[in-house]
């Protein structure tokens, strides 16, 4: 991925890259920035810095071809570089996420869930089987894994962060509310669902 990219543009180019889907699904060949930019309430020039950054052929005054933007942003943010991962924590958070069929499509392939609890391990979750936590290292060794997505309840996190950076876990995608205290190696992105929910509702 490109780091001169910022979070609030990769964060664009993934809506881009969903209303261009939605594009191509209803064969809809060419697409302009105005028309990117009424559907997700923002500037039509912010749209155009955006893509400029792909350097895309297309023209903003004549429209992008759909196909061609869409696998610009797809190249651009890495899609084509698959990544395997782990969920650690197989309630209905973590079991939500590994149902979820379209990671794929962005290169996440999730490839096994992990939990403590006896009563989940050995239950299939979207044709995985639940493991029992204590095996993860084993298998993120064989099976080349540094991504973990963590959704296991607040007062476990911090423990199991600790468990996986044993696991020379390298990125924590870390769904709890909590912040983790990681060594510099490690990275963590937290997905601060009340936190965005909060945004949306602030001025209702």
């Amino acid at each position: 991925m490109n780091n001169k990219i910022s979070e609030k543009v990769i964060n664009r180019l993934t809506l881009y890259h969903c209303i261009l889907s939605d594009y191509i699904s209803k064969n809809i060949e060419v697409i302009s920035s105005k028309q990117i930019a009424q559907l997700l309430h923002i500037d039509d020039s912010q749209v155009r810095k955006d893509i400029n950054l792909l350097n895309n052929s297309g023209k903003s005054r004549v429209g992008y071809i759909v196909k061609e933007l869409k696998s610009s942003i797809e190249k651009t943010l890495g899609f084509k570089k698959n990544k395997k991962a782990f969920i650690i924590g197989a309630g209905n958070l973590g079991s939500a996420i590994a149902n979820y069929g379209n990671f794929t499509d962005y290169g996440l392939n999730i490839l096994a869930l992990f939990d403590n609890d006896p009563k989940k391990i050995g239950k299939i979750v979207n044709k995985m089987k639940i493991q029992e936590v204590s095996q993860l290292p084993l298998a993120a060794k064989d099976e080349e894994v540094d991504i973990a997505i963590l959704t296991v309840p607040g007062k476990f996190a911090q423990s199991t962060a600790d468990f996986l950076v044993k696991a020379n876990i390298k990125y924590i995608w870390n769904f709890t509310p909590v912040v983790l205290s990681v060594p510099d190696d490690v990275q963590v992105w937290n997905e601060n669902l009340m936190g965005n929910f909060l945004q949306f509702t602030y001025n209702i």
